[in-house]
């Protein structure tokens, strides 16, 4: 979806006021006894259709179970490969925006999920509230701080130790923010300690750990802003930082890249980490490889498929058994030698591949989770997952009345409020697009009128 033309936020303020104060007037007036609604629960009325995500993991010792994380929902997981998921956030966390999600290698009881979508969007993004962690496979969770770092891009746990932890912190996307940067935790999140900090205006886009050597990372680091009329990509802080000893040290790699960058992602190869890919937003950019671990880059593609809206993608993931393989996630996700991976909805964000079998696998994307067990020929569903995230909400006069929405990167809708979501019969695109302002017509509830953007 294009940038938004939005309003400034005083006049925006200034044209609620009336409503807001009839409101508080009206409540005023007439107090409403809460013992007349404790009764009511919420109920999910659908529909049963995956919504914008951002973050993915899988188990490697069980090759069924994944973990999904919606922009809007929470964490949600399967253990039959996509056939069926559950939430297992809900009452533990404090916000719904998902922006990483790690499960430690030596123990898949141990789960880390940080908060706060990462790619930042030409309307508002979600932040979120810092760390969580499971020690029973998502069964309940424990919050670990960082609540002010806002947007995570990636958690990397050591493949030995599941104390031993680091979150890519990319910040505050409206102003700057010292809370940026890496951060690493010895103990489960119990203390955390800013390891790498650029400067206030550069948080981290993403982080890779060699599972060879998990003493070697590579940081990739964006300087941005999101204002309300653009979004601000690139600056002297962006760029590619390397440590040999667990972070105590970074080193910046220069040698091959270009000298001013806009948003970066970073990925090491398993299957030889003297490999190491970078997706790199800049006049000269496209995607960059490494032979000697980070001392040296060429840059091997420039197509402009690989870094379209770069602000929106950037992430890169290398094939955990073959060197020669690499997945840019972008509006298709692409396979060196760049073909396009069909998905079942574009806009592709984030990829988690098994380290013992490279053709099992989860990727995310605007319409949610999908899980392969053939290296992307197939995927399962992703209308098993009530994820939508809806930008408009109305009713009508139809009886019995139904709900209108418009679902980001998707259709509107109008479902039955007597619906439960599941059944898609319930259910049917109205009129307008994913942005538009719904209105059906008071006395003709079958007329509706609706827009979109462009």
């Amino acid at each position: 979806m294009p940038t938004s033309r939005l309003l400034p936020a005083t006049l925006l303020a200034l044209l609620l006021l009336p409503a807001l104060a009839f409101a508080q007037e009206a409540a005023d007036e007439y107090p409403v006894d809460p013992k007349l609604y404790q009764a009511m629960q919420w109920r999910n009325i659908g529909p049963y259709r995956g919504g914008r995500s951002v973050a993915v993991a899988g188990v490697p010792s069980e090759p069924m179970t994944f973990y999904m994380g919606a922009t809007g929902g929470g964490v949600w997981k399967t253990t039959d490969g996509g056939t069926t998921w559950k939430n297992v956030s809900d009452g533990f966390f404090g916000t719904g925006s998902v922006g990483a999600i790690a499960v430690a290698p030596s123990d898949p009881n141990v789960v880390y999920v940080g908060m706060g979508e990462a790619p930042v969007r030409g309307v508002t993004s979600s932040h979120g509230d810092g760390v969580y962690r499971s020690t029973d496979a998502g069964k309940t969770w424990t919050h670990l701080g960082l609540e002010k770092t806002r947007q995570i891009s990636r958690i990397q746990v050591h493949p030995d130790n599941p104390d031993l932890v680091f979150v890519a912190a990319q910040g505050n996307q409206w102003k700057p923010s010292p809370e940026r940067g890496i951060y690493r935790s010895t103990d489960g999140g119990a203390t955390w300690t800013l390891v790498l900090h650029v400067d206030e205006g550069t948080g981290a886009s993403d982080l890779s750990m060699d599972p060879t050597n998990p003493r070697i990372l590579y940081a990739a680091f964006w300087t941005h802003r999101r204002k309300p009329w653009q979004i601000v990509s690139g600056g002297t802080g962006s760029g590619l930082f390397k440590s040999t000893d667990g972070g105590e040290t970074w080193t910046r790699l220069t040698d091959g890249l270009p000298e001013m960058m806009g948003k970066v992602g970073v990925a090491v190869s398993p299957a030889d980490p003297e490999r190491v890919w970078a997706i790199i937003e800049a006049d000269e950019g496209g995607l960059f490889r490494s032979d000697d671990a980070g001392k040296t880059w060429t840059r091997v593609n420039k197509d402009r498929l690989l870094r379209a809206r770069a602000w929106y993608y950037t992430a890169v993931t290398a094939d955990p058994l073959d060197a020669e393989t690499v997945y840019v996630m972008n509006a298709p996700l692409l396979r060196s030698t760049f073909q396009t991976v069909r998905t079942p909805h574009g806009d592709n964000h984030c990829l988690w591949i098994n380290p013992h079998d490279n053709r099992t696998m989860i990727n995310c994307n605007d319409g949610g989770a999908n899980v392969s067990f053939n290296a992307g020929e197939t995927w399962s569903t992703q209308a098993n997952q009530p994820t939508a995230q809806f930008y408009r909400v109305t009713t009508d006069n139809h009886f019995p009345y139904r709900i209108l929405g418009a679902q980001q990167d998707n259709s509107t809708v109008r479902i039955l409020h007597t619906a439960d979501g599941r059944n898609e019969r319930d259910w049917e695109p109205t009129a307008g697009g994913e942005s538009g302002w719904l209105a059906p017509h008071p006395d003709n509830p079958d007329v509706v009128f609706g827009g979109s953007f462009g």
